[in-house]
């Protein structure tokens, strides 16, 4: 067997996948250019209300308003296109292959179990990264107008699905599922462990590696009622003197990865008998705002909070790292395989 010969059969046993997968790319495709039209007629209605200070502010409101959650909502579904792709695609690669006994015959022709392996992969995986990464780039565009006026690019969810980062995403969760199906020679085993593992490392990613991946800039904001009004919410489920979502006044689109607790000016955290006074009992004092009677209490402790911010412009810096990361991790998954595949694996 020959490597046209050894492609063609790759590709005829993959192409059912490819096919539902065309036509769900196709599905998506189609509805996301329809969201982007209608996207695009709210964002030209958005230019003409903004006329003045209050009216750009209700305009803002009323444009994010009418698309946010839907977006929120196909980003979420993005996330879960890699892992689906890692666990029906990846994961029964091999091990289908393994149960069924029919390796042995390609095994058995000119062509070496390492290049047989790769040919499935590079096959397999090129289509997966394709599949994905056409779906992120046309939400991209889609949504490119409501992330022109929102700036809210960091959060975790809409980051992951934009621009080049669902490529990245592809590639590992389609080797993660090649290899432990390589590993565990069984496919429901291989499948249950792929879709676990990709989503707790997605997880942990986000949280844990991505805020770490270019040094954070670092900020003392004070806290007058003005910037507690600002935030997005006070205090927590375990009565903690801490307030989230603080706005940096020299960047004010960049993201906050960290925020401290509320702190005196000698840089104690703030006393909790206290915090909680002005949050549940404060002095009537009829000012407005987001928490109204509560910013003006906590603003008379002289306040401030410590944060660990990446400003805006660092966007696509974060993208490139992170696609880079996750598609060195993918490489290694190969190799990890292509080394496997060298030793009896039945």
């Amino acid at each position: 067997m020959g490597e046209p010969a050894m492609m063609w059969l790759s590709w005829r046993q993959f192409r059912v996948q490819a096919l539902s997968g065309a036509v769900v790319l196709g599905v998506i495709v189609a509805c996301l250019l329809y969201l982007g039209a209608d996207i695009r007629e709210g964002h030209d209605l958005f230019q003409a209300g903004c006329r003045g200070q209050a009216g750009c502010a209700q305009a803002k409101a009323e444009f994010r308003g009418a698309y946010e959650n839907t977006l929120l909502f196909l980003a979420a579904g993005l996330a879960l296109i890699p892992a689906i792709i890692g666990t029906f695609w990846g994961a029964p690669l091999i091990a289908r292959e393994l149960e069924g006994n029919t390796h042995t015959l390609a095994w058995n022709q000119s062509v070496t179990r390492r290049r047989w392996l790769l040919t499935k992969i590079l096959i397999v995986g090129i289509a997966a990264m394709v599949l994905t990464g056409a779906a992120g780039t046309t939400l991209t565009w889609a949504a490119a107008p409501f992330d022109e006026v929102v700036k809210n690019q960091f959060s975790t969810f809409v980051f992951g699905a934009r621009n080049i980062a669902p490529f990245g995403y592809a590639a590992l969760a389609f080797t993660l599922g090649t290899l432990a199906g390589l590993l565990l020679k069984r496919t429901l085993p291989a499948m249950a462990l792929t879709l676990v593992g990709f989503i707790v490392f997605q997880f942990f990613f986000a949280t844990m590696v991505r805020p770490n991946l270019v040094p954070a800039e670092h900020a003392r904001l004070p806290m007058t009622a003005e910037a507690i009004n600002e935030a997005q919410n006070l205090g927590s489920i375990t009565g903690g003197s801490v307030i989230n979502g603080v706005r940096v006044p020299d960047a004010p689109d960049a993201w906050v990865a960290e925020t401290s607790p509320l702190r005196t000016p000698d840089g104690k955290t703030m006393d909790g008998g206290k915090f909680s006074a002005c949050i549940t009992n404060p002095p009537e004092t009829g000012a407005g705002g987001t928490f109204g009677d509560a910013a003006v209490c906590l603003a008379k402790y002289d306040l401030h909070v410590d944060v660990s911010y990446q400003p805006t412009g660092r966007f696509w810096t974060f993208q490139i790292l992170e696609t880079l990361v996750y598609l060195a991790l993918s490489g290694t998954l190969v190799a990890l395989s292509l080394v496997r595949i060298r030793h009896r694996v039945t």
